[in-house]
């Protein structure tokens, strides 16, 4: 046993003299030539730094891209386990500037219900009709207000991707494909927006341009309800993207329609069109050959673009049904430093002035406006419902709903919990059966969170949040209307007459009203 003991300690004193040896006589690193053996531990302490701070020296607000009580408040929605909290904020709501104060009514139009799980299972359907304006031959009206953003196969792995689509169906939400075309794994009975990227996965020919008959033959062979021409992304505007070879597996190039094996390369920019013009023409003709609603995604940087569209819009009969505004906090499995700190207008800046064009051109109540960036949340996606957005997309919060940890390893293929990445011994730890019905309760969750704010606002549906229901904090002793913070006019943020009584008389049909305790004789008499 003695001997036994010896030889092991000899062995490690041996393995530490060699690595001190190697220490010293390698060049790359100078702290390890100055101090073999212990200077390892350092880059031990910064390997684990990122975990050590997750879960051992972070506040509960300190945390990005999400703190720990947003993590925490989806994870236990998504497990349908008590996601409130106790003892009041812990936000410094009285040093924040820029906080955003939700303004309830003590009479109002809508009585919320006082049950805990009232309006869990409630349709909150979108206040506008898609592709209606324009006449659209397969215009509808979206069952969520919270629909699923566009995340690709091969970003996300295939039972993320399963998982995501078949919680869209339990939800009865859309799930946007991204732009790395509609796989097997989105087949799974959740409703789709089929999104065309700059590489056209999923519609083009072997050379890589734009097929029109692979798209029809696509869109008829799948529950795809509306068309996405993804014109930039908040995370990484004006770039195209690289899937290293060794990640295009077969499954990969034949839902995108690519060579196995080999580089994959997404342009910056779209060969069907060179300007707001020809955009308008390649949007009208999907249109006419497929009677979906077509739409744009994009991030918000110079202001030309949208000028150009509102005014042809305005003047020439043609447009787009939707616009998905991506704000420069929203995410991506991979983009340099620069693009995701730096690079697009964050969402409430970024949308906000884009409205502004669409309704001083009288074509806000024409549109359907969906935002994304951070949207998964209670009190942001409100404050973007009064802005004037008639959906969100969420996309990050549906990958915690599943399992993702924020690792922060999506660029890596090592995401931890199988959800970005390829590997299919990571893959193979996420369960698409069960973790759909956990993507399905967040979602839930949120849409019935968003209708009782709706209710305090004493209206009977998020899309009728007015900027006046909001105000943001200046410091600790001042408030700023969110319609002056923003320059919004009278009126701007809200869907048309027509539409609000529509979905006025659908919601009071569709989800109880609450009621008031009985009154007292005094009261009666």
């Amino acid at each position: 046993m003695k001997l036994g003991i010896g030889a092991a300690a000899a062995a490690a004193v041996s393995a530490l003299a060699a690595v001190a040896v190697r220490d010293l006589l390698q060049r790359d690193h100078a702290l390890l030539r100055n101090f073999p053996v212990l200077g390892h531990g350092r880059y031990l302490i910064e390997a684990v730094g990122p975990e050590l701070r997750q879960y051992v020296v972070a506040g509960n607000n300190e945390e990005r891209p999400f703190t720990r009580d947003q993590r925490r408040w989806v994870y236990a929605s998504a497990k349908k386990e008590n996601n409130y909290f106790g003892f009041g904020t812990d936000n410094d709501i009285e040093y924040t500037a820029g906080y955003p104060i939700i303004k309830h009514r003590t009479f109002g139009r809508a009585v919320p219900q006082s049950a805990p799980a009232a309006g869990y299972e409630a349709s909150v359907p979108c206040a506008k009709v898609l592709g209606a304006a324009r006449g659209r031959a397969r215009a509808f009206r979206p069952q969520s207000v919270v629909n699923i953003s566009g995340m690709s196969y091969g970003s996300l792995s295939g039972n993320a991707i399963e998982a995501l689509n078949k919680g869209a169906a339990l939800a009865g939400c859309l799930q946007n494909t991204g732009e790395g075309g509609l796989s097997p794994y989105h087949r799974h009975g959740g409703e789709l927006v089929f999104q065309i990227g700059t590489a056209y996965f999923g519609c083009r020919d072997e050379q890589g341009r734009f097929d029109l008959q692979r798209l029809k033959d696509l869109v008829a062979g799948a529950p795809v309800r509306a068309l996405e021409i993804k014109l930039s992304q908040g995370a990484k505007p004006s770039l195209g993207g690289l899937l290293p070879a060794a990640k295009v597996s077969a499954k990969i190039a034949a839902t995108r329609g690519i060579t196995q094996g080999v580089d994959c390369v997404s342009p910056s920019r779209h060969a069907e069109f060179s300007d707001t013009d020809s955009l308008l023409d390649w949007v009208e003709m999907l249109a006419a050959e497929t009677g979906l609603p077509v739409g744009i995604k994009s991030a918000v940087g110079d202001l030309e673009f949208w000028d150009e569209l509102t005014s042809l819009m305005a003047t020439t009969g043609r447009g787009v049904d939707f616009v998905t505004i991506d704000g420069g906090e929203g995410g991506t499995g991979a983009a340099p430093l620069i693009f995701t700190d730096t690079v697009s207008l964050p969402f409430q800046v970024g949308f906000a002035r884009v409205y502004g064009m669409f309704a001083e051109r009288g074509l806000h109540e024409q549109v359907v406006f969906v935002g994304a960036g951070k949207l998964g949340l209670p009190d942001n996606a409100v404050v973007a419902f009064a802005l004037g957005c008639d959906m969100v997309n969420v996309a990050r919060e549906a990958m915690l709903a599943i399992g993702c940890i924020q690792a922060q390893k999506c660029h890596t293929d090592t995401c931890p919990t199988g959800v970005a990445t390829q590997n299919p011994w990571l893959t193979r730890g996420l369960d698409p059966a069960l973790k759909s019905v956990r993507a399905a309760n967040y979602i839930k969750t949120l849409r019935r969170d968003l209708l009782k704010v709706a209710e305090a606002c004493g209206v009977e549906h998020p899309g009728l949040i007015d900027t006046g229901s909001v105000e943001i904090l200046d410091g600790r002793t001042a408030a700023t209307g969110l319609d002056q913070v923003y320059g919004y006019r009278p009126g701007w943020g809200l869907p048309s007459e027509a539409d609000r009584s529509a979905i006025a008389e659908l919601m009071h049909a569709t989800e109880p009203q609450g009621g008031t305790a009985p009154p007292s004789r005094s009261a009666m008499s």
